[in-house]
């Protein structure tokens, strides 16, 4: 998906300044107990579906769109697993930005996954136990707090 709008009147503004962003994830798992992982474009690394809210858009409507927008995937949400704020990232073309990121936990209900974007170089389902190497590393902590943590929402204390 291109930049979004909103990001793109900021930054003919600000340049490439830091730009502190809302963002939204998932950690999409099926019956089999599997995670839908994709494959970034800009890094090449493993990661949970994930995407910037618009602005006013609800966390949980956001989420729900990114899954089927990168995959192809109809999901629902269980429940919220985490809240975390990324390191700061910069990107190729040197714009700076930092995300709070809203993760959810999210049940396959239909779709074949597959690449449905221009984000992602690959779409796959893994079990919990070969989830590759290769992955993000706020990936890995919100499957670990997605699947490992308990019930209630981990967020840093």
């Amino acid at each position: 998906m291109p930049i979004p709008e909103f990001i793109t009147a900021l930054r003919a503004k600000i340049g490439n300044d830091p730009l502190w962003l809302s963002g939204v994830s998932a950690v999409v798992v099926d019956d089999a107990d599997r995670v839908l992982l994709t494959r970034r474009v800009d890094n090449g690394k493993w990661a949970v579906v994930s995407g910037v809210l618009e602005p006013g858009e609800e966390p949980g409507p956001a989420a729900l769109r990114e899954i089927l927008e990168e995959t192809g995937v109809v999901a629902s949400l269980s429940r919220l697993s985490s809240v975390d704020v990324t390191e700061p990232i910069t990107y190729p073309n040197g714009d700076r930005t930092q995300y709070v990121d809203i993760c959810f936990v999210a049940l396959y209900l239909s779709g074949d996954a597959h690449v449905a974007d221009d984000e992602n170089l690959d779409v796959r389902w893994f079990a919990r136990d070969e989830i590759p190497a290769d992955l993000t590393e706020t990936s890995a902590l919100r499957i670990a707090k997605a699947l490992d943590h308990g019930p209630e929402a981990w967020f840093r204390r």
